[in-house]
């Protein structure tokens, strides 16, 4: 199956924009996210952290249109996703932009077998069968559970679950995937591969990753975009080495990587990479070079 034609652009385009963007919920008394002014480019992989409670899921609400077509409260600014202005419309429109996967995968697993869960978003869309058909082994190929497909998604990993919540949000091809935190249930090892699927979808197909996380550790070195966000404010906006090396963020408590502490500490003791890493690996080889000198 080819490839999604909207990502054959040769120059990147932004795919959600937001300007002074500020939400309350109903019954709230201050805002949930104020001031949020970011741009998204299309085929990016974003990585969006921060403190619990700092706007993060809130954010993320926003763009597939729950915030405030289903959730209701006072949306000010502006917000662009995929071309559309998300207040003029529905949730069903944006949903074949935008795919939302759930920190726990048994709240969007519901079917008796993975290959019908796979297949929901498609029916509700009135899809052909044949095309739907294709969608599904396609999205069951990509994940890596062609053979869970008779499986009920209850008898399943924790893993293996995530997998298949990331294939029923791929067969609906979707410009944008949103994972709000899909392996805070996971092991590390299990993480990792959750991450490895996620990468391959996001370099293979040119979708653009959303992804809500906390273990920088595992998840810094496949990003290319880094937001942090604190009391519904964005703080720190950029690419990911300068933002895990900002004062500001290892202050607010953001989890940076082990590997950029240790740059830092080491930067204290006069010792000097000549960059900036952002996993162990990065950081063996450039103590290396050190130790070379």
């Amino acid at each position: 199956m080819k490839s999604f034609a909207q990502y054959t652009a040769v120059e990147a385009l932004a795919v959600i924009e937001t300007k002074d963007l500020t939400y309350t919920y109903p019954g709230g008394t201050t805002p949930s996210i104020e001031g949020v002014s970011i741009t998204i480019e299309r085929g990016e992989f974003l990585i969006l952290t921060g403190p619990s409670g700092c706007g993060k899921t809130t954010l993320c609400r926003c763009f597939n249109g729950l915030i405030p077509h289903f959730y209701g409260g006072k949306l000010e600014g502006d917000l662009i996703v995929a071309d559309l202005k998300v207040v003029e419309h529905s949730i069903y429109e944006l949903a074949r932009h935008v795919g939302f996967v759930f920190q726990n995968p048994e709240n969007q697993l519901f079917a008796l077998s993975v290959e019908k869960d796979v297949a929901f978003g498609l029916e509700n869309l009135a899809m052909p069968r044949d095309e739907m058909r294709k969608r599904v082994d396609w999205a069951l190929q990509m994940t890596g559970i062609e053979e869970l497909s008779e499986r009920p998604p209850n008898e399943l990993s924790g893993g293996q679950q995530q997998r298949v919540a990331i294939a029923c949000v791929l067969a609906m091809q979707p410009d944008v995937m949103i994972l709000d935190e899909p392996t805070s249930f996971l092991d590390p090892v299990g993480a990792q591969k959750i991450f490895e699927v996620i990468d391959e979808l996001n370099k293979k197909l040119g979708i653009t990753i959303i992804l809500v996380e906390h273990r920088l550790d595992l998840a810094s070195k496949y990003a290319d975009h880094v937001i942090v966000m604190d009391e519904g404010k964005v703080l720190l906006d950029g690419e990911p080495r300068e933002v895990f090396n900002s004062e500001r963020a290892r202050m607010i408590g953001v989890g940076v990587p082990k590997a950029t502490r240790l740059f830092q500490i080491l930067k204290e003791n006069g010792i000097h990479l000549s960059r900036v890493p952002v996993t162990s690996e990065e950081a063996s080889s450039l103590l290396r070079e050190v130790l070379k000198r």
